[in-house]
């Protein structure tokens, strides 16, 4: 994400992607992985303005939810 985003002279990226169950709550794995990502992007000036994760129930932001 880092290389694609230094590619693309990115000063923000949206992050989504869709759980298999149907379930759009965040997992630890989604909170982690999105805590690893805003820091590794942010070495290169690049934020983070949002995770969604969709599932059939709907979607969840985890900016909404404080993880951001």
């Amino acid at each position: 994400m880092v290389k694609i985003a230094l590619e693309h002279n990115a000063a923000a990226v949206i992050m989504v992607h869709n759980h298999p169950s149907g379930d759009p709550e965040p997992s630890q794995a989604d909170r982690t992985l999105t805590t690893t990502l805003k820091n590794a992007l942010n070495m290169v000036g690049t934020r983070i303005l949002d995770h969604v994760v969709v599932g059939y129930e709907g979607c969840v932001s985890l900016a909404e939810r404080g993880y951001l």
